[in-house]
């Protein structure tokens, strides 16, 4: 460090330390190491209502009946709560940005109560509380060994101006229209953000604001790095004057209230090297974030970006992207960290949504491989911009991820009302805020909240899951099912296991790469502390889990003794070719057992028992009615589970793949220009993102089947993916409701869509897709207001952008294995998601659909006929 930086930064370190000493507070701590945190994360809005004096200010932002608006959460309601938040184990608690806010967008469609929008950020917003209640909140964490995570925003303030009909790079006063009618004020307030309007030459030529519209294509780096997000003030992250006033701004924070970390929004769009300059800029009025914070007592104040991309499956291009804002060229290192999303997006595909094992099992393997610093990277199962975990997996399925998240690499991150079964993005945990269900949630005895507890002390007193690193052993393919890893640190071991299928599995022939005999302590499960195992012939392991069973054990030293000679298991003769267009018999030998179960993909529930003959030799059946996919390759083996002491014998594993033939069982135009509600009253939003493109206009549905296997395929006039979807598509939500042949029961309810089923259809399953959420559900327990109960696997999804079709894919195992589709019923339906089904408002909004009532109006653009297949 230079010697002219070092007294000025003292100087202020010294300042900061003596003012809180002055006033009693324990605001400066020194940093803990973040592998081992665990943090909870709460929008202060939502969380608990400690003042209601600032709740409403008069500008129409506070409405408990609308939930885009402020609820009245504050500083005071979380430092209330301090002691909820460590009993569930977490460690360290980071909340949305507390900087005054815009409360209200332009044409007052949404508040700002998320403090995303800033026009001052080195002030509190007024609905949170004030500076003292925010060193106050510091205080108590730092008094009971926790730490204090800020969210900050880099990237743009509020929505202040726009471009309306037209833009030119060259002349950006032209279209330029501001937005003067905003509260609390017109402008930001904070120099030199005040510098806003493209008109006055001077401001211009400061250079404050990327002077541009709206992204409309963010595979183009310059838009996404200079364009503004969904009409938010992209500020010039590379003028001198923008980065000096931003290394000032949150610089305070840490020196007046004791932030000990730093979560940036959307890292994505701004250009790596301003992380540089942000964190070690050596500016005596302004120094870099880690030198402020080393003058506090933090040599790690951590940093970690969001970057919101996931990968598709043993895809790595979003998480390489990631990485790319950790360690700059040369293996420079730029952030410490950044949120885990690709991980994330398999966390909710596998143990949610059903697909193959092995595509966690592609992530967990790649956490080395493409990361400097995984240990240091949040990750997470849901959080305030996606879906929660629960509105379309099912408990068991939540339990498996987050002790997934507790046993990997990574800073394990929960999301407030996780703990609570909350399955609304953004619900009140508060009895007076919106989405409560009218009622406090802060209770420690429900059964999320003391799994947590428990699965956060595994990870506590077991360092090797916060500092370790993992191994996969076995991961299905070609389906829900098994999930192996042993995590390793300093010589421990711990075999992890899950069972992500909605079936018994077997788990066969794990290679633990231990001697034979040695023993396995049983230290968590899902269904109880497991027995613990000793490792047979070869150091391999099988094991039977439950459905959606997992458990952990410490592996332990080798035997002292020597083990006895090997035990014979049963063999599966060689298979006569690797694909086959249907069912095919295998055979094999089990000398001295009494029975032998023919396992496909670990499906033990189904797995068909045969006695073997006086030689040993015994045949079977292989069912292959449920698999679809012909790139997949299926596992198969010999299981003898009368084996040894019964514990079961495995034969080596053979791999085949099925080339399934599909019919195709209807073809059903639509009406073009339909979209426009159940009376043609309804209109789009008026974002311009949404255009004149009829983004909601079904024009197609084509339907196909192989054996209990669906297939639909949907066309549009238009595919738009201005957001950089994870599914292939956004500004259309599609809803698909089954009633299949020969089933009894079903409802004719569309589930929070204020209407009801056409033509006496009743639905048994239920598919709801949009470009970040991929849910399937059943219909028991649906209602007008409750989706059904979660169903696994959910639906493939394929898009073909050229010719504009999307095309969803469930096998018969996701529909109760039909035996054909023959008399089903299919009718699908569009409309808009964001957290919920679009709003419906009575006349068009930027972000909510108009012209119908919106307690009453059915939340139905466009509505295919109801098709029988044949």
């Amino acid at each position: 460090m230079p010697r002219l930086l070092r007294p000025a930064l003292a100087c202020l370190g010294l300042l900061a330390a003596t003012a809180a000493s002055a006033a009693g507070l324990k605001l400066h701590v020194p940093s803990p190491d973040w592998r081992d945190q665990v943090v909870y994360f709460a929008m202060t809005d939502r969380f608990d209502d400690g003042d209601p004096s600032n709740n409403d200010l008069g500008a129409g932002e506070f409405d408990r009946a609308d939930g885009s608006r402020y609820q009245g959460g504050d500083l005071r309601g979380l430092a209330r709560r301090i002691d909820y938040v460590r009993g569930l184990g977490a460690t360290a608690l980071w909340l949305t940005p507390p900087v005054a806010n815009q409360w209200l967008a332009p044409g007052q469609g949404h508040a700002g109560y998320h403090g995303y929008w800033a026009e001052h950020f080195m002030r509190v917003d007024r609905h949170l509380g004030t500076l003292a209640d925010y060193r106050r909140l510091s205080d108590r964490l730092h008094r009971r060994g926790m730490y204090l995570v800020q969210d900050i925003v880099l990237n743009h303030t509020g929505d202040y101006f726009a471009y309306r009909g037209g833009w030119s790079a060259t002349d950006p006063a032209a279209h330029f229209e501001r937005h003067v009618g905003t509260p609390p004020v017109a402008a930001p307030s904070q120099p030199p953000f005040h510098l806003n309007d493209a008109r006055d030459p001077a401001q211009r030529r400061a250079g404050i604001y990327h002077w541009t519209p709206d992204v409309t294509d963010y595979a183009d780096p310059t838009q996404e790095q200079t364009f503004q997000m969904s009409g938010l003030d992209d500020l010039d992250t590379e003028r001198p004057a923008v980065r000096r006033a931003l290394r000032r701004s949150y610089g305070h924070w840490i020196r007046q209230v004791g932030v000990d970390a730093f979560r940036v929004d959307t890292a994505f769009y701004v250009p790596p090297a301003t992380f540089e300059d942000f964190l070690r800029a050596r500016d005596p009025a302004a120094p870099g974030i880690e030198l402020v914070a080393r003058q506090t007592g933090r040599r790690r104040f951590h940093v970690f970006g969001e970057g919101f991309g996931t990968d598709k499956p043993m895809a790595d291009d979003q998480a390489r992207k990631i990485e790319r804002y950790m360690t700059g060229a040369g293996g420079r290192p730029l952030l410490p960290g950044m949120l885990n999303f690709p991980l994330y997006g398999a966390f909710n595909d596998v143990f949610a949504r059903g697909r193959p094992a092995a595509d966690l099992g592609h992530r967990i393997a790649s956490l080395a491989r493409l990361h400097a610093r995984p240990h240091l990277m949040p990750t997470f199962v849901d959080n305030h911009d996606v879906d929660r975990f629960l509105a379309g997996g099912s408990v068991p399925a939540l339990k498996q991820a987050l002790l997934a998240m507790m046993t990997l690499p990574g800073i394990p991150t929960l999301y407030y009302g996780t703990e609570q079964g909350f399955t609304e993005p953004r619900a009140s945990m508060f009895a007076a805020g919106h989405g409560s269900g009218g009622r406090d949630r802060f209770d420690t005895g429900a059964p999320l909240y003391r799994f947590i507890a428990k699965a956060a002390t595994l990870r506590r007193t077991h360092r090797l899951f916060s500092r370790g690193w993992p191994t996969v052993l076995q991961a299905s393919a070609a389906g829900p099912g098994a999930l192996a890893y042993t995590m390793a640190h300093r010589g421990e071991r711990a075999l992890v296991v899950f069972n992500t299928a909605e079936h018994t599995t077997l788990i066969d022939n794990l290679p633990l790469g231990v001697p034979a005999g040695t023993r396995l302590q049983g230290l968590f499960g899902l269904d109880g502390t497991p027995a613990d195992r000793v490792a047979g012939d070869g150091g391999r392991l099988s094991l039977v889990l439950p459905a959606r069973g997992g458990a952990v054990w410490r592996l332990g030293r080798a035997p002292a003794t020597t083990p006895g000679a090997p035990t014979a298991s049963p063999t599966l003769d060689p298979l006569s070719a690797e694909a086959a267009t249907g069912d095919f018999t295998v055979g094999g030998r089990a000398p001295g057992a009494a029975s032998v179960r023919l396992v496909v993909d670990g499906d033990l529930a189904s797995a068909p028992r045969v006695v073997p003959d006086a030689d040993g030799r015994w045949q079977a059946v292989v069912d292959t009615s449920r698999m679809v996919d012909p790139s997949v390759t299926h596992r198969v083996v010999a299981w003898a589970d009368d084996g040894p002491a019964a514990g079961g014998l495995a034969s080596p594993a053979q791999g085949f793949r099925i080339e399934r033939r599909w019919a195709a069982l209807a073809d059903v135009a639509d009406p073009a220009g339909d979209d426009h509600g159940p009376a043609g009253t309804y209109g789009y939003p008026t974002d311009p993102s949404y255009g004149d493109r009829h983004l909601m206009d079904l024009q197609r549905v084509e339907v196909w089947g192989a054996g209990g296997a669906l297939r639909i395929d949907l066309t549009m006039p238009a595919l738009s993916r201005v957001w950089n979807p994870a599914n292939g598509f956004d500004h259309v939500a599609f809803t698909a409701y089954l009633e299949l042949p020969g089933r009894d029961g079903g409802a004719t309810v569309m589930p929070l869509q204020n209407a009801e089923l056409p033509a006496g259809m009743r639905w048994h399953v239920r598919l709801r897709a949009h470009g970040w959420s991929n849910a399937l559900h059943s219909s028991d327990g649906a209602s007008a207001t409750n989706e059904g109960t979660p169903l696994s696997p959910a639906a493939h999804i394929g898009v073909d952008a050229a010719r504009r079709v999307v095309r969803f894919t469930l096998p018969a195992s996701a529909l109760g294995r039909p035996a054909s589709l023959s008399g089903a019923r299919l009718y699908v339906t569009t409309w808009d998601y964001d957290g919920g089904y679009r709003a419906l408002t009575a006349t068009p909004q930027a972000w909510s659909i108009g012209g119908g009532d919106p307690a009453t109006g059915a939340r139905v653009m466009d509505d295919s006929a109801v098709i029988t297949l044949p």
